[in-house]
């Protein structure tokens, strides 16, 4: 199995990463890493700016990596053209390296990686988020990227999409799209009580968390109404600069809040231990009715309640452990109402129950199943224990 993965594998724990690792109980991957130029600044940033050339490395059994180079400014309409080429040139020879020939491609960045990959191959376009409706989020053109998306969709033979809302649209542009969630490692949030909590947080219960990008998709005054109700608000993530700067200072300096910036994902624990409930607080746009928010499956696997706003994914989870609230004050009292049964045995369970029904591992069999895959028996066994490198 080909994937070009819309993320770096040693980046954060996507949902393209998680999907793979659950993949490997089926077949052995080729995992292509987003390209980067050599003059990139994230090419310094992940300590490759001598990279002139592709790398590949095994890393692990069945797993090998390939980081392709791309042409400087390869972003720019005179040069955009050459990107996809020479990325489909850098992973034929990664594979005749390899001594083998993929059964399937996947791309999960809509880069136009589907079709040409000979007779028999199964080419599959994964549609993570809503990229077009996104675009602006991620400072790329629309137009560009729409274009990519058409192509992407024209040569795909299985399109997979995480929400219906996206499934829909992606239909109405004539693809044969089919549902396929975002799931939850389950495993990594069953011993958030026993973890150490952080020691950087005070705050007084209950305490509201969340946890992720903190961007234009939050709605930044659904949390200065659960601070304003009197509970502590905890943010964990990275703040893009450009959103709310000034209300998002203000909100920082509550006596009630603490923000403590991006994590390491082997420290999440420590900072779910704290959290009475967790709340997904996205604003009401096309990009987030799109959207499958991981987060929200995250806090039940944690075993905390969760209150999000009314989110076609949040609705199609069809659970009351979800709370679902979208004006200010509504979403305050929600948060409130279910922290009163935050720690209570009875629910907890039933949370972490409820998130085990979608699981990745769950959604990597439904994959399977898509593909067409037979279970390798040898690698069964040992997939409980496959983690990321």
């Amino acid at each position: 199995m080909v994937i070009f993965g819309a993320n770096p594998w040693d980046d954060v724990l996507m949902n393209d990463r998680l999907l793979a690792i659950e993949l490997l109980r089926y077949c052995d991957i080729l995992w292509v890493d987003p390209h980067l130029s050599v003059l990139s600044p994230r090419a310094k940033e992940r300590g490759r700016l001598r990279s002139l050339w592709p790398e590949t490395e095994k890393v692990q059994e069945g797993l090998t990596l390939l980081r392709p180079v791309a042409l400087p400014a390869h972003s720019r309409a005179g040069l955009r053209h050459t990107t996809a080429p020479l990325l489909r040139s850098q992973t034929r020879r990664a594979l005749l390296t390899m001594g083998r020939t993929p059964y399937a491609v996947i791309d999960a960045r809509f880069g136009r990686m589907t079709g040409g990959w000979g007779p028999g191959v199964l080419n599959v376009m994964y549609a993570m988020d809503d990229v077009v409706g996104g675009a602006y989020l991620m400072g790329r053109d629309v137009g560009a990227v729409l274009t990519d998306e058409r192509e992407t969709l024209a040569r795909a033979d299985l399109v997979l999409a995480v929400s219906e809302p996206l499934a829909d649209r992606l239909r109405g542009l004539g693809g044969q799209a089919r549902l396929l969630a975002n799931g939850v490692a389950v495993e990594m949030y069953r011993d958030v009580d026993g973890a150490p909590p952080a020691p950087e947080v005070d705050l007084p219960h209950p305490i509201a968390g969340i946890i992720g990008y903190l961007s234009e998709r939050i709605d930044i005054a659904l949390l200065e109404a659960i601070v304003e109700a009197g509970m502590s608000l905890l943010m964990v993530g990275k703040h893009d600069p450009r959103f709310e700067p000034a209300r998002f200072a203000r909100l920082a300096e509550h006596p009630r809040v603490q923000y403590v910036g991006l994590q390491p994902f082997a420290k999440l624990s420590s900072y779910l231990h704290h959290i009475d409930v967790g709340v997904t607080p996205y604003v009401d746009s096309e990009f987030n009715r799109a959207s499958c928010p991981l987060k929200t499956l995250e806090y039940l696997a944690a075993g905390r309640p969760a209150v999000s706003t009314d989110l076609p994914a949040a609705r199609w989870l069809g659970t009351d452990l979800i709370r679902i609230a979208s004006e200010p004050a509504a979403f305050a009292a929600a948060v409130r109402d279910v922290s009163a049964e935050s720690r209570e045995p009875y629910y907890m369970a039933a949370r972490r129950a409820f998130a085990a029904n979608h699981s990745w591992r769950r959604r990597g069999d439904d994959l399977a199943e898509m593909l067409g895959l037979v279970p390798a028996a040898h690698r069964s066994d040992e997939s409980e224990g496959v983690r990321p490198a």
